[in-house]
């Protein structure tokens, strides 16, 4: 079936936002580098949650009695969401500022979608064809290429920052991915609340469990609530909304705003000089990045296939 491309599904095509929520994930160096390198990275999350949990308040509790009626899987979801994807997820990420550049860490974020793929096989039973290794290997490839400044030299401090950039990555899209599948029994706006409610007491409980301090000084509330607001409940809030009414090919065109935004403000604010194989780096991970959204979008043979779990683990619930 073709479907023709009327003017006013032109007009509502969002693709600016997508743009526009990746730009602000971009920004996300300018206040999180300097309070990774004065602060445990665990109270800087942990403030985050507390702010994030405040403004999505009206949320909640109709999020928890959904939540409550849904079945165990989805249950078990959104604690591996809260708990993973936004909270630990999130510390690594920080970390990784502490140890590496402000670029290398948020690039390497796009080694999400190709985590997704995977785990999708594995949790919603989609299938996984051999023709995925021409995208997964080059990327790979590129990721070692960007996160080492000498990639022949590999230094214990860089290995780490890209261990831990990698680690938040792959719990992201692991959230993707449980997202996807707890969506048949929660809205958006049920997912978003529960992710920082629970992602809270994680935290929480973590710094109970490791004595870590959560003091912060007051001038590090203005970059934390920035933090919050702009590459935290704005730019998800942005990204979601857009998704729907933009395609999967110009989404991921729009969404390299991200890394591009990073690594101009890693030059301009941070005076970071990356080595030529870095650049040659994300520019391999960028396009096979790329490559991929295209190739599933256009072509007959996809290198992921639909299984009969995909999407969700169950039929969605009648509201």
């Amino acid at each position: 079936m073709v479907t023709t491309v009327t003017a006013p599904a032109t007009r509502t095509d969002r693709t600016w936002m997508v743009a526009l929520a990746a730009s602000l994930w971009g920004l996300s160096a300018l206040w999180r580098d300097p309070l990774a390198r004065e602060l445990p990275p665990l109270a800087i999350v942990f403030w985050e949650h507390v702010l994030l949990v405040v403004l999505v308040s009206p949320w909640l509790v109709p999020a928890v009695r959904r939540v409550l009626a849904a079945s165990w899987r989805t249950q078990a979801a959104v604690l591996v969401i809260g708990a993973g994807s936004s909270a630990l997820a999130t510390v690594l990420f920080t970390a990784a500022f502490r140890l590496g550049d402000p670029i290398t860490p948020q690039v390497l974020q796009k080694l999400q979608p190709l985590v997704a793929l995977a785990l999708a096989a594995l949790l919603l039973g989609e299938r996984v064809r051999a023709r995925y290794l021409l995208f997964l290997v080059p990327a790979l490839v590129g990721a070692w290429l960007l996160a080492f400044a000498d990639p022949l030299g590999v230094t214990v401090a860089g290995a780490q920052a890209a261990l831990l950039a990698v680690g938040a990555a792959t719990l992201w899209a692991a959230g993707t991915v449980l997202g996807r599948g707890a969506s048949a029994e929660l809205r958006f706006r049920d997912l978003v609340a529960l992710r920082f409610a629970v992602g809270l007491v994680t935290l929480a409980v973590l710094a109970a469990a490791t004595s870590t301090p959560l003091a912060v000084p007051w001038s590090a509330a203005p970059s934390i609530a920035l933090l919050a607001l702009l590459p935290g409940l704005a730019a998800m809030v942005l990204y979601y909304l857009a998704l729907g009414r933009t395609p999967a090919s110009r989404a991921t065109l729009a969404e390299l705003a991200f890394p591009l935004t990073a690594a101009v403000v890693g030059v301009l604010a941070f005076g970071t000089r990356p080595t030529a194989t870095q650049w040659l780096g994300m520019a391999v991970v960028l396009a096979s990045v790329v490559a991929l959204a295209l190739h599933e979008q256009r072509s007959a043979i996809p290198a992921v296939v639909p299984g009969p779990r995909a999407g969700s683990w169950r039929e969605p619930a009648r509201r």
